[in-house]
């Protein structure tokens, strides 16, 4: 895609800053309702760096409503169960089944699906909706002036448009014009893997398992119709570099021999820092607001970033209807009173998410009696028991309407 001339000065209605999974869902959301998108995106081309995703009902909703889960679940794998097991013995503490009446209680199947395959459908859906995709831009700031935003990139160029909608991730440069912090590092490293079945031995392709230890755990499920094996290996580490190989094997060396046994699956030139960020009541000022990972960055124990984003965009793309402005044309709009009622609406729901994100961390990571004491607890809970999970999967408030 080329570059435009710095002397020219493209309008569009919605301007989004970040191309993956949060800006796309969002520029979708809002295409689809009528509204002329463009998203800028950073890097040379569109595409996700990762492995697996998992989408629970509270996002899968959303994707049905727009359309778009036919496509995901053909690229991905319906899991029957969720499964947590001891790291240090193996053992299952407890499971939860994803079957017809996991489907009935939440109207929609739990997903796991490939970063790319997500990515690569949210792409076909924007431009197919009109979305314009422009890659190479990376922007330096946002001035707002009467009813119009100015977004100025490094290279120059310059966008106007009615609102800007910061998605620009978790080390966004746009959350510092309206929050002055800093990302939190948990103490935490992932290394990923994604590698044939054929490669991975004793693997339960009907399942997402979490085997839960002293300060690691290990995640694995099949991806693409079953014909990969995800994993995720998380290990505490003392140092913001890692040290590669060494700090898997001290990191999982008590553990049984299948979480041992997937350690050489994993990749081991790139790792992943686990930061999140306090929660923020601020997302929106004037004619620029955050969603996704740049308002509410959270740590990825309960699965929920990428749901959290979707329903994010679903909210936005509502309450836009709900406030129309006093211009005509396609400045139909009320943005400022926009951003702000959604602020309202989903800021104490991503909150509660990212507190109960490190929680469930530290619980995962438990030693000791307190590992001993949680897992007494998951073994005597009842197969039945949704009363932790019907708030994050259930209707939620503002997610639906």
């Amino acid at each position: 895609m080329s570059h435009m001339e710095s002397n020219e000065v493209p309008h569009h209605e919605v301007l989004v800053v970040g191309g993956g999974i949060g800006g796309l869902t969002t520029a979708f959301a809002l295409a689809r309702k009528g509204h002329r998108v463009h998203v800028l995106e950073r890097a040379p081309e569109f595409g996700e760096v990762g492995a697996g995703l998992q989408l629970a009902p509270n996002a899968t909703r959303l994707l049905d409503r727009w359309g778009l889960l036919e496509h995901v679940v053909a690229a991905g794998v319906l899991p029957s169960r969720i499964i947590l097991k001891d790291a240090l013995t193996g053992v299952e503490l407890t499971r939860l089944e994803l079957g017809e009446g996991f489907r009935e209680r939440y109207r929609a199947p739990y997903v796991v699906v490939h970063r790319s395959d997500l990515h690569r459908i949210l792409v076909e859906a924007c431009r197919a909706a009109g979305v314009s995709l422009e890659t190479d831009r990376e922007v330096e700031r946002v001035d707002a002036v009467g009813d119009t935003a100015f977004t100025y990139c490094t290279d120059g160029v310059v966008y106007e448009s009615s609102v800007v909608l910061g998605l620009d991730g978790l080390m966004s440069g746009l959350r510092a014009e309206l929050v002055g912090d800093e990302p939190v590092d948990s103490g935490y490293v992932a290394y990923r893997g994604v590698v044939p079945v054929g490669s991975a031995t004793s693997v339960d392709l009907d399942a997402v398992v979490a085997w839960i230890g002293p300060g690691c755990h290990m995640v694995q499920y099949p991806l693409r119709q079953r014909e990969l094996v995800n994993l995720v290996a998380v290990v505490q580490t003392a140092s913001a570099e890692g040290d590669g190989l060494s700090e898997l094997e001290r990191g999982f060396a008590q553990c049984c021999d299948h979480v041992r046994g997937a350690l050489p699956h994993l990749w081991r030139d790139r790792q992943w820092l686990m930061y999140d960020r306090p929660p923020v009541g601020r997302w929106a000022d004037g004619r620029l607001g955050l969603l996704g990972d740049a308002a509410h960055p959270m740590l990825q124990y309960l699965a929920q970033g990428a749901c959290q984003a979707i329903e994010d965009a679903h909210v936005l793309a509502e309450l836009a209807d709900r406030h129309p402005g006093t211009e005509t044309g396609a400045r139909r709009v009320d943005w400022p009173v926009t951003l702000l009622a959604a602020q309202h609406v989903r800021a104490p729901r991503t909150a509660r998410l990212q507190r109960a994100a490190r929680v469930w961390g530290e619980t995962w990571h438990a030693s000791g009696l307190t590992r001993l004491l949680r897992n007494e607890l998951l073994m005597t809970r009842s197969p039945d028991d949704y009363r932790h999970i019907d708030w994050i999967y259930g209707e939620a408030l503002g997610a639906e309407s």
